[in-house]
């Protein structure tokens, strides 16, 4: 399904499956997707957790690392929403991805930092590394690829959005 947004300065930027965001967190998710693209990972928005949360992007490499990036919109974002701290433990690496102007002084030091708008992004911090265990690289590794095959299975048929209990976006 694609649907048409209207931008932060007021141009129109196609959605394609994506769920509904403000249109500063999309635009920082389009243009960390593009960063992660150029440095060989493959993403998917809005991925479920096992723990009952969602992460803004859940990322993998060509060797199986998985990067997650919570996206913070505003500084009312991260002071309101305080539950990244129960991402780390379905990732090798954690960043924040905000866009350029934000106070990132406020952000936490221990997890890496990107800065990003609809055009791309730049990893100002790098994300300490902390290995997931086999078992739970495995889950997240089946749970990214159900994810992006259920999209793209109703890219090519709206009808299994029910099937798949896959959310209206």
């Amino acid at each position: 399904m694609t649907a048409i947004k209207e931008g932060v300065d007021g141009a129109s930027v196609p959605v394609f499956g994506a769920p509904a965001q403000s249109a500063v967190a999309y635009e920082i998710c389009r243009g960390v997707v593009r960063l992660l693209t150029a440095h060989g990972l493959t993403s998917v928005a809005e991925l479920p957790l096992p723990n009952g949360r969602r992460a803004d992007i859940c990322a993998l490499s060509d060797k199986g690392e998985i990067w997650i990036v919570e996206i913070k919109s505003s500084l009312e974002d991260f002071r309101t929403d305080q539950k990244w701290p129960e991402y780390r433990d379905f990732s090798d690496r954690l960043f924040f991805a905000v866009r350029p102007g934000f106070p990132v002084d406020i952000l936490p030091e221990d997890a890496g930092l990107i800065l990003a708008d609809r055009y791309g992004g730049e990893i100002v911090r790098p994300s300490p590394e902390l290995r997931l265990a086999g078992a739970r690289r495995k889950s997240m590794t089946l749970r990214f690829a159900r994810a992006a095959a259920a999209r793209l299975s109703v890219a090519l048929d709206p009808s299994l959005r029910t099937a798949l209990s896959l959310p209206e976006f």
